[in-house]
């Protein structure tokens, strides 16, 4: 894999992790206002844990990066 496709899946992941801190933020104010508040809560809590691991990710494709030497 190339270096620019590797920079490109850490930019992804870096949007996406805080796509899922608003979609977490999103999620829990509709669904504890529409119905039973602890789904809300859970459905929440499940998609905003995901913002760790796309951070994570996001890390560890620019590392590799710009460890690799550049491939022409």
């Amino acid at each position: 894999m190339s270096n620019s496709a590797l920079r490109l899946l850490s930019n992804i992941c870096f949007v996406a992790g805080f796509g899922s801190i608003i979609v977490s933020i999103v999620i829990y104010l509709t669904v504890v206002k529409s119905g039973d508040p602890g789904y809300g809560e859970r459905m929440g809590i499940f998609v905003g844990l995901w913002a760790p691991t796309f951070f994570a990710l996001s890390d560890r494709f620019d590392r590799y990066a710009t460890a690799r030497p550049s491939v022409v």
